[in-house]
């Protein structure tokens, strides 16, 4: 939204306590805005820590509700709650690059820990969550070519772990072929310029749903 020159004016002729009053009352009613400020005005641990920090939760969790959640649905439920942590984190720091990063190490820790008992799950109580990460795989490789190139090699550390643990799992690994995950995709000079477009008609074909 852009503010007019006349709204500016009528800004700064506030007091410094009537804009401190209207500042507080605006983050009380904008939490991310709030945290996004006190980060970087307040905050001493650096985005890498953050994100490190944010790695090392996402972890812990999956381990624990892979072993006590055997119900794929509720799963899922979990899992969605903790890639809004990830979107919270990239608000609050712009982490453009934990972004892609946290969010294939969040499904290839999936795929990791959950392995045996999807395997033991047949395929309708698990198509959902499959699904869920073939997209959030596709829309992180979207978003990888926005990053500057340094960033590259680790995001192809990444992409290789992850399709490691698809390519041990037959199951994603079919739901991949058939909603045309190119395995060849899982190297950033190997991802088409185009990606997004790809995945914009991909769903227009009733695929990715």
């Amino acid at each position: 939204m852009e503010y007019s020159k006349e709204f500016k004016e009528a800004l700064s002729e506030f007091s410094d306590k009537e804009k401190d009053k209207l500042i507080f009352r605006l983050l009380k009613k904008d939490k991310i805005l709030s945290q996004k400020l006190y980060f970087e005005l307040i905050e001493t641990v650096s985005v890498d820590e953050k994100r490190d920090d944010l790695e090392k939760h996402i972890e812990e969790r999956v381990s624990y509700y892979a072993k006590t959640i055997t119900n794929p649905k509720y799963f899922l439920v979990l899992i969605r709650k903790l890639s809004g942590e990830i979107t919270l984190h990239v608000k609050v720091t712009t982490d453009k690059f934990g972004e892609v990063y946290v969010n294939l190490f969040l499904v290839k820790t999936i795929l990791k820990e959950y392995k045996e008992k999807l395997k033991r799950q047949n395929f309708e109580q698990t198509y959902k969550l499959y699904l869920y990460l073939i997209n959030k795989i596709f829309r992180c490789m979207v978003l990888s070519q926005k990053l500057d190139e340094d960033y590259f090699m680790e995001i192809d550390e990444i992409l290789k772990e992850t399709l490691d643990e698809i390519l041990d799992n037959q199951k994603m690994q079919n739901l991949c072929f058939n909603n045309e995950l190119n395995t060849n995709y899982f190297q950033t000079e190997n991802i088409p310029e185009n990606m997004a477009e790809i995945v914009k008609d991909l769903k227009l074909q009733g695929l990715l749903k």
